[in-house]
């Protein structure tokens, strides 16, 4: 009997398919099926060992887009991948995020920090469909002893993300390559940590294979401005470029870095991809895409 590891992949397509294609990516070397679920809100039936739930929108151009979308992805695709679990007694791990901290008046968050969220914000759909489904798995978890692990993701960037996500990453290198000016949100002080996403598909792997149930933050740790986050891409690809200024969108963090400690001792795991090293990694990858050479 083939006990070779097989991995599908389910996708409605909808949006980025920046992690999942990173994960596959990661695991080239086992056989991969990709196939088309029409939504993650409609019951799915499989026969599997362990669940990576990563559905939902994460940039805000497409979970803004569809808000009703966004939810129910977040609450009712959540039920149908634990109803999964419970039926395959199969683990699951979900990928929240760390929007569920909202605007927080910790710094750098903890897992401990229950968050400050708007509840009825633009940005809510996301936030709070989030936190829901964090719930779910905990109550399934203590209900059905569910196997769960929870990983609260900070901002990532990286190979295979969409050229028009609409994140910072994404957003200051398609402009820089293009030779448009970085468009940076006022009041450009805010911060952002970013982790490269082959250090965060570790992270997931890390996570899954482990024993703790989570919540574990998984990002680096590693905090910039925006300013300071586009003057670094203007100096790795292209020093011609301006840096503008334009109005930022409702509800927005001030600052946003993640405590990593529970990581670290839980999971031995930390990033090793620093920024001036994963920029280039992704200006290769988009001018490909782009079809714009190196001069």
């Amino acid at each position: 009997m083939d006990r070779t590891p097989k991995i599908r992949t389910y996708s409605s397509w909808y949006s980025t398919l920046f992690f999942m294609s990173s994960m596959v990516h990661s695991c080239s070397n086992i056989g991969v099926s990709a196939m088309y679920h029409t939504y993650i809100s409609r019951p799915l039936f499989v026969e599997v060992d362990q669940i990576y739930h990563l559905a939902c929108p994460a940039s805000p151009i497409f979970y803004k887009y569809n808000s009703v979308k966004t939810i129910k992805t977040n609450v009712i695709g959540t039920l149908n991948m634990l109803g999964l679990a419970k039926r395959l007694r199969a683990r699951i791990l979900f990928t929240s995020t760390s929007e569920v901290y909202g605007d927080p008046l910790e710094h750098p968050q903890k897992e401990t920090y229950w968050g400050n969220v708007n509840p009825i914000g633009v940005r809510s759909c996301y936030d709070e469909g989030k936190r829901m489904a964090e719930t779910l798995m905990f109550d399934y978890y203590r209900q059905y002893g569910i196997e769960i692990r929870i990983a609260r993701i900070f901002n990532t960037y990286g190979q295979r993300m969409n050229i028009d996500d609409g994140r910072v990453g994404s957003n200051f290198i398609a402009q820089a390559i293009r030779n448009e000016p970085l468009t940076v949100q006022l009041p450009g002080t805010q911060t952002r940590s970013v982790c490269y996403v082959s250090d965060l598909v570790d992270g997931l792997n890390q996570l899954m294979e482990g024993t703790d149930a989570g919540p574990i933050n998984l990002g680096n740790p590693g905090e910039f401005t925006m300013k300071e986050l586009a003057k670094a891409v203007q100096e790795l690809i292209n020093p011609e470029v301006q840096i503008s200024e334009v109005e930022n969108t409702p509800d927005d963090p001030p600052q946003r870095k993640p405590d990593i400690t529970k990581a670290k001792e839980v999971l031995g795991w930390e990033p090793k991809v620093n920024l001036h090293e994963g920029i280039p990694l992704m200006e290769d990858d988009f001018r490909q895409r782009l079809g714009v050479p190196r001069t």
